[in-house]
């Protein structure tokens, strides 16, 4: 197997990034005609399922909400997958986002002893944690009082 492949189907890596990965002066440093033949011929085709991968990974371990996972997928400064295999990775992963905002809420309020007005400004800010609105009522109404 090789390294774009070894990529691919063991990290779950995005074409782009592992093509960056192999060119990196951090990473393998191959030259950038090395990496296009790497990536132009390598035996691997489901991107979107990586994407998959990456997402049920972030719901799972990180609690993220749909927002937060879609932008991490497609981020130049994340995974680096397209659009398309974001959206399919979001429309496809089986996750309670309910419970992902019950989660971070829980850990504002031990952690941070965060106020529950402050727990859901946090979970439904654009520059937080990006749950909806039905989302962050959830954890609030959950929330240990």
């Amino acid at each position: 197997m090789t390294k774009a492949e070894t990529y691919a189907k063991t990290m779950n890596m995005s074409k782009i990034a592992i093509s960056e990965q192999l060119t990196s002066e951090y990473g393998e440093k191959f030259s950038a005609e090395s990496a296009k033949y790497a990536m132009d011929n390598i035996e691997f085709d489901d991107w979107k399922a990586n994407a998959l991968k990456k997402a049920e990974s972030y719901s799972e371990t990180m609690n993220m909400s749909k927002q937060g996972i879609y932008e991490q997928l497609t981020s130049e400064n994340g995974e680096k997958f397209t659009a398309d295999e974001a959206q399919y990775a979001i429309d496809t992963l089986k996750a309670n986002f309910n419970e992902n905002a019950l989660a971070k809420a829980k850990d504002y309020q031990t952690s941070m002893s965060m106020s529950p007005e402050a727990i859901r400004d946090q979970l439904v800010s654009e520059y937080g944690e990006k749950f909806t609105q039905e989302e962050a009522d959830y954890a609030i109404n959950n929330l240990d009082k």
